[in-house]
């Protein structure tokens, strides 16, 4: 304060930065509930639309029903959410494995230049679009199916339902699933590599001073404390496996049937509404049923998230409890 600037009252000084507080609270309040308020609104929406079929249609055949015949009134959504579980699974089982491992290298044993060069090359991988993926798989990936792995699979014992199909094309769930999980991998390696590399340095010190190894440090130590960062990052992966549209639609088949072998062309939740929305609307209740179709997928995506939630805070308890 310069010399002959009368000072303020201490109520007057204070009063502006009460004021200052408590619009600035108020705002970014308002910038909280907006997702709550969205989310509230997109489900709204679908319901209304969604209200026509479920007027003329009990939940329970919607859901239960095996038929998907709109020109005679036929809605059964159970062969898509049954695909849309199989790839989603199946891509996971694929993902998941590899993602971790490469993560606990990539933070535990590569060498500063390695993560150097890995880090901008999984940004990539993360950032290519969809399509691409889509194109990719159908140029690579279902004739490797079709040219390999179904000779491979007609030779198998009766027993290895799983792999035996009709299916002579290549598209189908294997396709899907190894498109989908090259997708996801990026994301799996870039959540648990970051969890990885934030654990206290001090903490795998004192592992190693008591006579354990890298490998037990691992193990024991580093995968235990960082477990509910580890499943926030299969969580992600599995949410962006489950809505994912664009390239599963292109390798997956999309023929409606219940699916019994991973070689069998499915039909998920996101390909019906991406391939129908927009055609044959003049068939009663078609665009009623795509929009159960959506509100089905997001329900599906709220009780994960929910679930994973729930088990995310029981897995930081233990690990609290732990330390």
């Amino acid at each position: 304060m310069t010399a002959g600037t009368p000072s303020l009252p201490l109520s007057q000084r204070l009063f502006p930065r009460r004021k200052h507080d408590s619009t600035g609270s108020k705002v970014l309040l308002v910038l909280t509930v907006i997702p709550v308020l969205l989310l509230l609104a997109i489900t709204m929406a679908l319901v209304i639309k969604a209200l026509p079929l479920l007027k003329d249609h009990s939940l329970v055949s919607l859901l239960s029903g095996t038929e998907w015949k709109p020109m005679k009134g036929l809605f059964g959504f159970l062969p898509f959410i049954m695909s849309t579980i199989w790839v989603t699974l199946l891509a996971l089982v694929i993902a998941v494995p590899p993602s971790i491992l490469t993560a606990i290298y990539l933070a535990e044993y590569a060498g500063k230049t390695l993560r150097s060069v890995m880090k901008p090359i999984l940004d990539l991988l993360a950032a290519i679009p969809s399509v691409i993926y889509g194109v990719w798989g159908m140029v690579v990936i279902v004739p490797w199916v079709q040219g390999r792995v179904l000779p491979l699979a007609n030779r198998l014992p009766d027993g290895f339902s799983l792999l035996k199909t009709s299916n002579p094309t290549g598209f189908g769930i294997l396709s899907g699933s190894i498109v989908l999980a090259v997708m996801v991998a990026p994301f799996i390696i870039a959540v648990t590599n970051e969890v990885l590399t934030a654990v206290p340095q001090g903490i795998r010190q004192a592992s190693l001073a008591v006579g354990a190894t890298r490998f037990q440090t691992i193990c024991r130590v580093l995968v235990p404390s960082t477990l509910p960062g580890i499943f926030a990052s299969v969580v992600l992966g599995f949410s962006r496996a489950l809505g994912e549209t664009m390239a599963v639609l292109m390798v997956v088949g999309n023929v409606v049937q219940m699916p019994g072998s991973i070689l069998d062309a499915a039909y998920p939740l996101p390909a019906l509404i991406a391939n129908n929305y927009g055609e044959m609307m003049s068939i009663p209740q078609y665009d009623s049923a795509l929009m159960g179709a959506a509100l089905l997928l997001l329900t599906m995506v709220l009780i994960l998230n929910i679930t994973s939630t729930l088990i995310l805070r029981r897995l930081m308890g233990r690990v609290r409890r732990a330390w």
